[in-house]
């Protein structure tokens, strides 16, 4: 099982969102709103805010959790529907889940999902 994070620009949800839907077996996605910054600025990446000088990005943070075989190609689908071009396009990260438990039936690992 992996779980896959995505943090993407506002304005590409909707386009992420069906591609998503548009895979074979897509087992559910959670949506949530967040803040942050990417890398620093400059050369070397250094970034040194003076307090009054912090802000912060809005972007979407989407989770899937899915079977082993079926990861490659949402990371895929959303790449490919999160891209722009431009800075700030955002982020995809894969781990490893080691349990999954629907509570509603018990059912676990990919059945739960």
């Amino acid at each position: 099982m992996k779980q896959i994070k995505a943090i993407i620009q506002d304005h590409r949800l909707s386009a992420v969102v069906n591609a998503l839907h548009e895979l074979t077996h897509f087992p559910g996605i959670t949506i949530i709103d967040v803040y942050g910054q990417g890398r620093g600025r400059g050369k070397g990446g250094a970034y040194q805010p003076a307090e009054d000088q912090l802000f912060y990005h809005r972007r979407k943070l989407i989770e899937v959790v899915a079977a082993d075989d079926l990861a490659p190609n949402i990371v895929e689908a959303i790449r490919k529907a999160a891209h722009t071009g431009n800075a700030g396009d955002g982020i995809i990260v894969v781990t490893e889940i080691t349990q999954t438990v629907r509570i509603r039936t018990g059912e676990e690992q990919e059945h739960a999902v």
